[in-house]
């Protein structure tokens, strides 16, 4: 990964109404904080709406590189890049963490590796809030909640 950098995290059965919201922030992140690379999951409903505003924000801002997150290996796994994604992205060290752990390894990777976190994390038992109060803790990154 290379220049500013954020990921996202949130819940699987995020509504659609997020969306204008949300590429409000993924605009205010490559303008005002210079963010050239997004990295983003593929199994829910925040997942498809950061992708897709990301996507449409790389058509005013062709230097802006979309990647999925990918926390399986691509050997056990293989995974094309979607459409409107520039590769793919499967964090160093994850071949030896157990499947059922995974995504949540993966996504704590990326927390510990970016500088931005957009988050859409309302519900209190989820893995997306502890995320996002893990990313509080540490306080090295810069958090925008939705």
């Amino acid at each position: 990964m290379g220049g500013k950098s954020c990921f996202f995290i949130g819940h699987r059965e995020t509504s659609e109404e997020v969306y204008p919201e949300l590429y409000a922030a993924v605009e205010q992140h490559i303008v005002e904080y210079g963010v050239t690379e997004f990295i983003v999951g593929h199994y829910g409903g925040f997942d498809r709406l950061a992708a897709k505003a990301v996507i449409e924000a790389k058509k005013t801002h062709p230097g802006v590189v979309l990647t999925p997150l990918l926390p399986y290996h691509p050997a056990e796994r293989p995974v094309a890049p979607p459409e409107g994604f520039d590769g793919t992205y499967y964090p160093p060290g994850m071949e030896r963490v157990p499947r059922r752990v995974a995504i949540v390894r993966a996504n704590r990777y990326m927390v510990d590796h970016v500088d931005y976190l957009i988050a859409y994390a309302w519900h209190p038992a989820s893995s997306a809030r502890e995320l996002v109060e893990y990313a509080q803790r540490k306080q090295q990154i810069h958090i925008q909640l939705l």
